[in-house]
């Protein structure tokens, strides 16, 4: 072997498409645009998603999803899971110590979920009236 020898493999190199050059070509006449209409003329235009006047896909389907921009920052805590937490009184720096909530949460909610099995201080968090019952029937309390 040598290298100027060397060449592309078959059919690796296509050669480009010679459009309205004649009959004998395949593609002569209307150079593959068919006859007459919008994309057969140079600079014809058409808007994207545009169906000839037809409703466009997009404006017949309906728009849907939301991505509150509250949701992103906020949680809900079990009440089941405070039993994990030693200190007494929970405020939001206990539960991300905790590791319960992430570290860019800013507002918490402690929901009715499992039961309180110790008498903590609630401060600073919303609590639902389930579990505000649940906290206070354990002998614990809710600061608002």
């Amino acid at each position: 072997m040598y290298l100027n020898t060397i060449k592309p493999a078959n059919g690796a190199k296509k050669l480009r498409k010679r459009v309205g050059r004649g009959a004998g070509s395949g593609t002569g006449k209307t150079a593959g645009r068919g006859h007459k209409g919008q994309r057969s003329r140079s600079g014809g235009y058409h808007k994207v998603g545009f169906e000839g006047g037809q409703m466009p896909l997009q404006r017949r389907l309906p728009k849907g999803g939301f991505r509150s921009r509250i949701g992103v920052f906020s949680d809900e805590i079990r009440l089941h899971e405070l039993n994990n937490i030693e200190s007494e009184i929970i405020d939001l720096a206990a539960l991300k110590t905790a590791g319960l909530v992430r570290n860019d949460i800013k507002a918490v909610k402690i929901i009715l979920s499992g039961s309180l099995e110790k008498a903590v201080k609630i401060r600073g968090l919303g609590v639902t009236r389930g579990a505000r019952e649940a906290i206070n029937s354990a002998g614990g309390s809710v600061e608002d």
